[in-house]
């Protein structure tokens, strides 16, 4: 018998959080929350909802991989010419979303999107396992295609291609940094009555501004 969705629940117990004992920049607390959610959830400690809106306005979201952070955005790999690449040039602005169960927390953030360097998009698409730098060649992402047998006949032949060499980097193929001008920092709290925080970038100012909002 199939439970009423409307039954689940969940009452959250996390610790507090308050902007007057959070630091003035966003990116400590963000490093010291990641490290937490690697430490208790893994390999599912970097995983996050990417939220992107193609000409129309409509939202698209799907779940990516954080690889790198500091203050100047968060970076993830994808393919330019996928669904996502193809909006982020029409419209270089997205979202993201991080929700670590464990920990009874969630991260908001939003800003500009640009490609990053060549040079970067190489160091780490060389770190990659030798299958997942093929992988960049043999998925054209997002396409159509007929069946399984497309991908594997593909596969066949880059790794034919490739067979006694080092695989370069697809052109289409790199790295996007998110520059954050909001995030919003969420903890999970009894009642309902969750702690949230908010910093937003003024860039007049050159100033990150927090501030307590209403659960």
């Amino acid at each position: 018998m199939t439970s009423d969705i409307g039954d689940v629940r969940r009452d959250y117990q996390g610790e507090t959080l308050d902007p007057t004992t959070t630091p003035e920049t966003p990116f400590p607390l963000f490093s010291e929350w990641l490290n937490a959610a690697l430490e208790s959830d893994g390999n599912d400690g970097n995983v996050m909802t990417l939220a992107t809106a193609d000409s129309s306005g409509m939202p698209h979201a799907r779940i990516v991989l954080l690889k790198g952070f500091d203050e100047t955005g968060f970076v993830f790999y994808t393919s330019y010419q996928s669904q996502k690449g193809s909006e982020l040039a029409n419209m270089p602005h997205a979202a993201l979303v991080f929700w670590w169960s464990t920990q009874q927390r969630q991260v908001r953030i939003e800003g500009s999107v640009e490609q990053i360097g060549a040079e970067q998009s190489d160091r780490y698409f060389h770190s990659r396992p030798r299958a997942s730098q093929l992988g960049a060649w043999i998925s054209q992402q997002s396409v159509e295609i007929p069946d399984r047998q497309w991908l594997e006949d593909r596969r066949l032949r880059f790794e034919k291609a490739y067979d006694h060499g080092e695989v370069e980097r697809p052109a289409h193929w790199g790295g996007y940094r998110i520059r954050p001008v909001m995030i919003e920092f969420w903890q999970g709290q009894p009642s309902r009555l969750h702690d949230r925080v908010r910093y937003r970038w003024f860039e007049r100012e050159h100033h990150w501004q927090k501030v307590r909002l209403a659960p």
